[in-house]
């Protein structure tokens, strides 16, 4: 007779891919949600340290970065963590936890969205 317990599987908390916000800029002017949507995405990629955050996690290898191997930008754990998470509500990262470390991604869906709003509309 054994004592093992099977335990059911635990799934990961996915957060919803994020949806293009908005048309080219060249294609019409921005409605009010969609320039405040979009306005928060841009104000959190505004700042030096996101911004690098924001690549580092982009460019990592497997699309993804774990928060042990992208705090080497210049400021202290404690504010690599805040600007995540600014990012993060900003909807431009998303992020999982693994044992204690967290691992960030940027979704395919934001780059694509940031990449269409500032691209020329496409000629009819």
């Amino acid at each position: 007779m054994s004592n093992i317990e099977v335990l059911p599987l635990l799934q990961p908390e996915v957060e919803p891919a994020v949806e293009p916000c908005c048309p080219p800029l060249t294609e019409r002017p921005l409605t009010a949600e969609e320039a405040e949507h979009t306005a928060v995405m841009f104000k959190a990629l505004g700042d030096p340290v996101r911004l690098r955050l924001f690549s580092a996690v982009a460019s990592h290898e497997g699309g993804e970065a774990c928060v042990c191997d992208i705090s080497d930008v210049g400021v202290s754990q404690p504010t690599v963590s805040h600007h995540l998470k600014k990012l993060k509500e900003a909807g431009l990262l998303s992020s999982e936890r693994r044992g204690t470390w967290v691992y960030y991604r940027v979704e395919p869906s934001v780059l694509a969205a940031l990449g269409q709003l500032l691209t020329k509309a496409a000629a009819v």
